[in-house]
């Protein structure tokens, strides 16, 4: 919004006025892309084109409603920006700086971390432009940024800084806390209360009902053959999904999870007794909702049928936080603060 426009324009000033004498500390963190909003203006050789905040909306509700991968989202923020992928790096040299960062990105890859603001960008003007084709939503982003690209990918309009930049030989980049972090201390607790416990991966993503189908296999496999451990069993993992919008619904990746969890469970019946699964966001905001996840088990499936409620329906609808509200079964933690993706638990006690 309009706060972001402005945050952003007296950082720039700040960072412009650093200079060798000077030592920067940056707290770097999840949300950094949307609370530092700078449109490019492009003022290179032929190309005259000006961004506005509008169009970086726009564009940013057109790639999250197609599904695309937080990776995809900010290689393209990073090149309709004049300080992310680097740039303020770049304004802040020749001053010494430190970022400490808290990573809200799947591989904690710093150039994805609040859309790389001090770290060197790997990604081109051409790769922006392809996922923009490969979503076939090129007609669906305002004109003018469809222009930046495509200049961009002409070569008329110079790169994010890359890896030999002078810039970044100034620039000391810490990651203090991870997803890997969160499930570390998940596990720590689970093992604290008597449950044998492992994590499976830090990395988890792709298409959220999917991604549930497979932790329901893993569920089924820690029951009835013990897999991985002994039980009682505690299985964590952690990542960040996508949901492609089908519905018109209301929820989020963690709900949706859930709910596709429950489908399978709805499908074995009491051959899923004894499964109990969470899946929630560590900040406390799954989607657009006050909600961070929800709880499935047996005793909800049983619940939702008595109150007839369907599971495919609110599936096919993107529905996820009117069903779970229904059963009671929303985790609401309130706002956290702290953005290390997300968190599943498979129980089986």
């Amino acid at each position: 919004d309009e706060n972001s426009l402005h945050a952003a324009h007296r950082m720039e000033k700040m960072a412009i006025r650093a200079d060798e004498k000077t030592l920067c500390i940056l707290l770097i963190s999840g949300g950094g892309s949307a609370l530092l909003t700078s449109p490019a203006n492009y003022q290179q050789g032929t190309v005259r084109i000006n961004l506005d905040l509008e169009y970086i909306q726009k564009t940013t509700s057109t790639l999250l409603a197609c599904g695309a991968t937080i990776d995809e989202i900010n290689c393209i923020r990073k090149h309709l920006s004049s300080i992310k992928g680097g740039r303020l790096a770049r304004l802040l040299f020749p001053a010494r700086t430190i970022s400490l960062i808290l990573s809200d990105v799947v591989g904690d890859r710093l150039a994805t971390i609040a859309s790389g603001l001090t770290t060197h960008d790997a990604s081109t003007f051409s790769e922006a432009l392809k996922i923009l084709n490969r979503y076939e939503i090129q007609n669906a982003v305002p004109e003018p940024v469809m222009r930046v690209l495509e200049a961009g990918a002409r070569g008329d309009i110079e790169e994010t800084p890359k890896q030999y930049d002078p810039a970044f030989s100034k620039v000391t980049n810490i990651l203090i806390g991870t997803n890997y972090t969160a499930l570390l201390a998940a596990s720590k607790k689970s093992n604290a209360l008597g449950y044998h416990t492992t994590i499976i991966s830090s990395q988890i993503t792709g298409e959220a009902r999917e991604v549930a189908k497979v932790f329901y296999a893993i569920a089924m496999d820690v029951k009835i053959h013990g897999l991985l451990l002994e039980k009682p069993a505690c299985v964590i993992a952690g990542g960040e999904t996508t949901v492609t919008l089908r519905g018109k619904g209301k929820g989020g990746r963690n709900q949706e999870i859930a709910l596709s969890f429950l489908s399978q469970m709805e499908k074995e019946k009491e051959q899923a007794q004894g499964i109990y699964f969470l899946s929630a966001s560590t900040d406390g905001n799954d989607g657009p909702t006050d909600a961070a996840g929800a709880f499935v088990s047996l005793d909800i499936m049983k619940e939702c049928t008595e109150k007839g409620l369907n599971v495919e329906a609110a599936l096919k609808e993107n529905d996820s936080y009117t069903f779970f509200s229904a059963l009671d079964a929303l985790l609401i933690t309130g706002p956290t603060n702290t953005n290390v993706c997300d968190v599943h638990i498979i129980l089986v006690p």
